[in-house]
């Protein structure tokens, strides 16, 4: 028997795993895709796998960057972050590993430089007086 923490739907159950926006199409075997609920940008995606291994966790990868690739293509934006939040001190606030696509648009902020760097203020842009050496 598999744990809460280990099965999407058991997680789902237990309220571990609180999505409820599935992006039917783009949801398969390994990876449950969601709109997130307070999405950072339009198109904002999660990709969640329904079992907890690496290799489900890595198919969850693939599969934002491959959405990711095709909306640009599709010009639905200019670019994409993708990233993952693992343990509190990262920022995760849902304890059931999942992948974030984040759609990026020129002049959606004030400074993109440095991109995911940004979760630690002032270090995204090194070019930058605000960034300290760790």
């Amino acid at each position: 028997m598999t744990d809460a923490m280990d099965d999407l739907d058991k997680a789902s159950q237990a309220g571990i795993a609180p999505w409820t926006d599935l992006v039917s199409e783009l949801t398969d075997f390994h990876v449950a895709v969601f709109r997130d609920r307070y999405p950072v940008t339009r198109g904002h995606l999660l990709f969640v796998p329904r079992y907890r291994t690496q290799s489900t966790i890595q198919d969850c990868f693939d599969s934002a960057m491959r959405h990711g690739h095709l909306m640009v293509q599709r010009g639905e934006c200019d670019g994409f972050n993708v990233g993952m939040n693992n343990g509190i001190s990262a920022g995760q606030t849902v304890m059931y590993p999942h992948v974030h696509l984040i759609p990026r648009r020129v002049g959606d902020c004030d400074d993109p430089v440095g991109g995911i760097r940004a979760v630690v203020a002032g270090q995204a842009n090194y070019k930058k007086e605000t960034y300290r050496e760790p």
